[in-house]
């Protein structure tokens, strides 16, 4: 444990930031979870407003210092390539099976 006034301090600072930065990286997980369950949905119009906040959220990680500007670079790419993919694809729609019936 720290014994000069300084790095009490240091420890105190470092315990904040911590709680701080692990919150952002959560909210940001959250985010990226939220897109991921909007792409399987199908619907474009609600993949699109997601994908729009996931960016702002990756934007704001950066600004924060949690995330890399390249890496939160990278994830944007990727996301917009599969947000791209998943909103142009059909609509996932169910097969209708028929039901053998005993006579």
């Amino acid at each position: 444990m720290a014994n000069h006034v300084s790095s009490l301090k240091r420890a105190r600072q470092t315990t904040r930031k911590t709680a701080t930065n692990r919150a952002s990286r959560s909210r940001v997980r959250n985010h990226l979870r939220t897109l991921r369950e909007a792409m399987t949905s199908g619907d474009a119009k609600q993949l699109a407003e997601v994908y729009k906040t996931t960016v702002s959220q990756l934007d704001k990680s950066v600004q924060k210092g949690v995330l890399h500007k390249n890496t939160a670079s990278r994830y944007k790419s990727r996301l917009n390539a599969r947000v791209k993919a998943a909103s142009s694809a059909p609509a996932p729609v169910k097969k209708a099976t028929r039901k053998t019936v005993k006579a």
